[in-house]
């Protein structure tokens, strides 16, 4: 086990890399294969704090950056800084930054969006993918045609308006998210009170809540081409899903074999979203017996 640092998160190796324009921090630990962990939103890479210990004594290279935007790493201006195709070519070049040709992803929520992305758009760089509670893009388009799953997404299209969503998450020295770092998990205590302090500070860094909800922007904006390059990915897929999503419905999950045909869809009943955090010893048992697998 990892020593554990003021924040209460275990204390890696840290490095930089400057990919694509912007400098990425990251965390890394352990030898071997590469393994990329990709977080998603509100998070950083102390999301991944029960994956990364882990993964690596299972004999694994693994680097968690905090991507664009996020904590340490880089937030360059404007939403457009944010499309899916640069998400993309910075995790690409932190392949290149490795020493490596190629590599495995883990993503969870907008990590996993990318590692999708990535697996379409680079197949002979990325090996394998491992995605936690993400939709893919083209069955997701078809879930949008449920109310319920609007509903769901209501908050994408609030994210639209310029300015007020980062003063309403800002508000109260970040208390709407607090709330749902206590709400959204099943399991009491998911994230522990040093666990959301740790959060909270690496969305107080200069330009991270813009940067943040520039995700969202950028991809309302850019949805449509994103959907019509969505084809086949033909790389093993594990998809890792905590039914007890508030934010994504269980039919996410059906019908992805139209574009991964070999996928392996696991279910935790008793996850939400977080099913990291909620069952991190299943999902990393799932993580090692896939990523080990021939």
């Amino acid at each position: 086990m990892a020593d554990m640092d003021g924040a209460g998160l275990p204390r890696f190796a840290h490095g930089e890399a400057v990919v694509n324009g912007v400098r990425l921090h990251y965390v890394e630990a352990g030898a071997g294969p590469l393994v990329l962990l990709l977080h998603g939103f509100p998070d950083f890479h102390g999301g991944w704090r029960h994956q990364i210990s882990a993964l690596a004594a299972a004999g694994f290279r693994v680097i968690a950056p905090d991507l664009r935007g996020y904590n340490r790493s880089d937030t360059p201006p404007g939403v457009a800084a944010y499309r899916v195709e640069c998400l993309v070519d910075d995790v690409v070049g932190l392949i290149r930054h490795a020493g490596e040709e190629s590599a495995a992803l883990v993503g969870h929520d907008w990590g996993g969006a990318i590692a999708f992305e990535a697996a379409m758009s680079y197949p002979g760089t990325i090996e394998r993918i491992v995605v936690l509670n993400a939709p893919h893009p083209g069955r997701f388009a078809r879930e949008l045609r449920s109310l319920d799953q609007l509903r769901r997404s209501s908050y994408v299209l609030a994210f639209q308006v310029p300015k007020l969503p980062e003063a309403i998450l800002r508000a109260r020295n970040f208390a709407l998210l607090r709330r749902v770092f206590r709400r959204d998990p099943c399991r009491p205590g998911a994230f522990t009170e040093d666990d959301i302090e740790a959060h909270v500070a690496a969305l107080s860094q200069p330009g991270t809540l813009t940067a943040a909800i520039n995700y969202y922007r950028a991809s309302f904006r850019s949805r449509l081409r994103t959907l019509r390059r969505s084809h086949p990915i033909n790389q093993p897929v594990l998809l890792i899903w905590g039914d007890q999503d508030r934010y994504l419905r269980r039919s996410l999950t059906e019908g992805l074999e139209k574009w991964i045909p070999g996928i392996q869809v696991e279910h935790l009943p008793h996850a939400s979203h977080w099913v990291q955090h909620d069952d991190p010893d299943r999902v990393n048992t799932l993580l090692i017996d896939f990523l080990r697998r021939p």
